[in-house]
């Protein structure tokens, strides 16, 4: 922390947490690959790990009027076992394995939507058989490595709901996903006084970002809202394709 140039890059990352609770999403998943150039992949998740929970809460209040009751009812169930499985699973899985398979998947879904984007298409409507299969990822590669948002992006976009509802949706589904990463993370890396303090520096910017996130949100008009969360999710899951590759 005494490092200017690390202290720098460590505050984008959580201002870029801040900004995703705020309900700009895909932009949190830059903050683990930013942190791996000071410190190891897994440190830098373990460490980011509050710093989560605390945007969620500011998050929760935020939208707290705003999210689809039935989706969360399928996802959160789904997550947390996606969670269970990543950590019984989490010495026999590769990170390697996981970012090429997360970032086939959103590549996939943002170039069929562009294909369809003269087409109209009726919302659909949730579906347990979707939900679950998507949520559980969402929550598998989350505990991961944070990387949660393109599976559920992929469930929840056809849907077609309104920014504010997505956005809400998207922010309780993580806040109780990272709830239950926590006692899973400390099992595998207890915390020492080194992520702690590390995270309590850096939690002023994460909410200075949730707060601004949740600004622009209600600025951006729907149609570009939608856009951008497109060209996120292409440009996440394409870096982690460049990662394995």
């Amino acid at each position: 922390m005494n490092d200017p140039h690390y202290l720098m890059w460590a505050a984008l990352a959580a201002g870029l947490v801040g900004l995703s609770k705020g309900g700009l999403p895909t932009v949190g998943m830059l903050s683990v690959p930013i942190l791996s150039l000071f410190m190891s992949p897994v440190r830098a998740v373990v460490m980011l790990l509050p710093i989560y929970i605390i945007s969620d809460i500011v998050g929760l209040w935020l939208y707290r009027k705003n999210f689809s009751a039935i989706n969360l009812k399928i996802l959160i169930p789904a997550g947390v076992a996606g969670v269970l499985v990543g950590w019984l699973t989490a010495s026999m899985v590769s990170d390697t394995a996981v970012k090429l398979l997360i970032g086939l998947m959103g590549v996939g879904f943002v170039l069929n939507a562009w294909r369809q984007r003269k087409s109209q298409h009726a919302p659909v409507q949730a579906r347990w058989d979707k939900g679950l299969l998507w949520g559980g990822l969402s929550g598998f590669s989350s505990f991961i490595s944070h990387a949660g948002g393109p599976p559920f992006q992929v469930y929840l976009l056809p849907q077609k709901l309104s920014k504010a509802v997505f956005a809400g949706t998207s922010t309780l589904f993580f806040a109780v996903i990272n709830l239950a990463k926590l006692g899973p993370y400390h099992q595998l890396r207890p915390y020492g006084a080194d992520e702690m303090m590390g995270a309590m520096v850096l939690i002023p910017f994460a909410l200075i970002g949730t707060v601004v996130g949740a600004y622009l949100t209600r600025k951006i008009a729907d149609d570009w809202f939608f856009k951008w969360v497109q060209i996120g999710l292409l440009a996440i899951s394409l870096k982690l394709i460049a990662e394995v590759l």
